[in-house]
């Protein structure tokens, strides 16, 4: 008798998806920011030179890069960089995070991130690999069983 362990996602392969999800968010930001730069070259001049102005270039930053890791984690419990990587997040209940929860999520990310990282610690250590961003919003990333980690394809049932 085998006693089968839930496979919870790694510091290394948690890190690589959230670069590639934080290249793509970015790339969506760059994107629109062109678009709105064209329009106003268009119409007229458009420069971003008061402190104002940049504070409403800093809020659309945040709820387009907000928007996206909550819209995945509620709808799919992945980001794209976590589909690439093989990983699911998921809440106590084994479905993916609410709004409300994806959204307490974003909140531990960024609160892991400014001490130089050291919310991502917990993950060396926690028997269920739990960063903080986990521990605040009860979830858990684990590499995603119905997809085979070597072809990446869903595997048969």
């Amino acid at each position: 008798m085998s006693v089968e362990r839930v496979p919870y996602a790694g510091i290394a392969t948690r890190a690589v998806a959230l670069a590639a999800d934080v290249a793509i968010a970015q790339v969506i930001v760059f994107a629109g920011g062109a678009v709105i730069a064209l329009v106003g070259s268009l119409i007229g001049g458009f420069d971003i030179d008061t402190t104002f102005e940049r504070v409403i270039a800093g809020i659309a930053w945040a709820l387009v890069v907000g928007t996206y890791f909550i819209l995945f984690w509620s709808t799919t419990g992945q980001t794209p960089g976590m589909r690439a990587m093989g990983l699911r997040v998921l809440a106590a209940d084994g479905r993916p995070p609410g709004g409300l929860r994806s959204a307490l999520r974003l909140v531990g990310l960024g609160l892991a991130i400014i001490p130089l990282g050291a919310g991502f610690l917990p993950v060396l250590v926690d028997d269920r690999r739990r960063a903080l961003q986990d521990f605040m919003a009860g979830t858990v990333v684990l590499y995603d069983v119905t997809t085979d980690p070597r072809t990446r394809s869903p595997s048969p049932a």
